[in-house]
């Protein structure tokens, strides 16, 4: 392990010093991690409008961009010009509609943005306690790294923040060696739940995303996984931690710090992933939520990620709005109880309801109330006994919450319930 480290060391110093562009497959030149208003080599810079702030942009304070010039031929109709992506689309979550599109169903390379499908494969599959033993296969992974050792044992949870916040293509390997048996067996798995969701132009050979010439996907595709992803436990709030500490990880530090500048960029930020090899050029999948709008941006084959993805969520937000159908805690029904020392109860939401208002668009939603006739005692107070789900005009489920007891009610006793049977049968 120690000689691994240091030839690593030795071979990358030559590296850093000619060239910033230079990088492994699979981690993202370093020029792409240093601040936002740097320009990678080779690009025009063209001022073409004012810059982006925190005061007319989605910008944390403290960040700003100045736009750039697009030297790639775009269409006459596109809207945003200045998105330098070979393929981009903008989505809301919850629904799919789309806010804005360039060459969404051309086939292209993934990168390690493919680690977002592994780590919702492994989500529906797998326990995060899980223990995973490394393997050879892992151990001797190409490109960027989380450094594990052959046979170290990691909880399945802790390994996916390794892969996802710093792509460790070693840690990707291992988590499909442990879920799936074999890589190409988890792969396979990958595709056929991706095709499942939707993503039918996609097709997995590894589970990192290393160069293959069978390994590719789209940017509609991978809108439509990253939406899936937002309905699973746990996605969020790996996508979109900053930093987290395990005491596996080899560095003194026992820190990992998220690639994903966008987390720190973007306000309300929350995922998901970067990628980059020489074939697939810059890609990034990222995700914001602001108001309850929950949109997903794709760009493939970007000169400039982080522009880029700003861009795209600025116009995204500047066309969705939102709309409460349902808040918390309101109460849906009065329903009669059966066999306790109360005739009736109300029940109410556990949580809230948010939708998207889109420009020029019916914004159609049916409200749908899935709940029993009657409540039969015992109960508790705050158990779930039906819900409220809003459905897209296509059928499509878009949104549901609990909806819950607002009492305990005891049930009658034995004698009780026998004279109310007795004057029931009299009546």
């Amino acid at each position: 392990m120690k000689l691994k480290k240091i030839l690593v060391v030795i071979i990358s110093i030559p590296l850093i010093m000619f060239s910033v562009e230079a990088a492994p497959e699979g981690r993202m030149p370093a020029s792409e991690l240093m601040r936002l208003e740097e320009v990678p080599r080779g690009e025009i810079v063209r001022p073409l409008q004012q810059t982006l702030t925190s005061e007319n942009s989605g910008l944390n304070p403290g960040y700003s961009v100045t736009p750039i010039q697009n030297t790639r031929p775009v269409s006459s109709d596109d809207p945003l010009p200045n998105v330098t992506a070979a393929a981009a689309i903008v989505i809301e979550a919850s629904t799919g509609h789309v806010l804005y599109e360039r060459n969404p169903d051309q086939r292209m390379f993934p990168a390690s943005t493919t680690k977002m499908m592994t780590l919702i494969t492994a989500l529906e599959n797998n326990n995060l306690d899980e223990i995973v033993t490394v393997g050879p296969g892992a151990y001797n992974a190409d490109g960027s790294t989380l450094w594990l050792d052959v046979n170290e044992k990691i909880p399945l949870g802790e390994l996916l923040y390794g892969m996802m916040l710093i792509s460790g293509n070693d840690g990707a390997i291992a988590i499909a060696e442990h879920c799936g048996g074999t890589v190409a067996d988890f792969a396979a798995m990958m595709t056929a739940r991706a095709q499942e969701l939707g993503a039918t132009g996609t097709n997995f050979t590894n589970a990192n995303g290393l160069p293959d010439s069978n390994h590719y996907t789209t940017a509609r595709d991978l809108a439509i996984m990253a939406a899936h992803g937002f309905t699973l436990p746990h996605f969020e709030e790996i996508c979109s931690t900053k930093e987290v500490s395990f005491p596996w990880i080899h560095d003194s530090t026992k820190l990992l710090r998220n690639e994903n500048q966008m987390l720190w960029f973007y306000r309300g930020c929350n995922g998901i992933k970067t990628g980059y090899t020489d074939a697939a050029g810059r890609c990034l999948v990222t995700a914001a939520k602001q108001n309850g709008v929950q949109l997903i941006v794709v760009v493939l084959d970007s000169l400039y990620i982080w522009n880029d993805s700003i861009f795209l969520l600025d116009y995204g937000f500047g066309r969705v709005s939102s709309q409460t159908l349902i808040k918390p805690g309101e109460v849906v029904k009065t329903l009669p109880i059966i066999s306790g020392r109360r005739k009736s109860m109300q029940v109410k939401t556990a949580g809230e309801i948010i939708m998207p208002v889109f420009e020029g668009d019916s914004n159609a939603y049916e409200i749908v109330y899935d709940l029993p006739e009657t409540l039969t005692a015992p109960i508790k107070s705050g158990e779930p006994i039906g819900k409220i789900r809003v459905v897209l005009p296509d059928g499509r489920e878009a949104a549901a919450i609990d909806v819950v007891t607002t009492l305990d009610v005891e049930q009658k006793s034995f004698f009780r319930l026998v004279l109310d049977k007795i004057k029931s049968f009299f009546a």
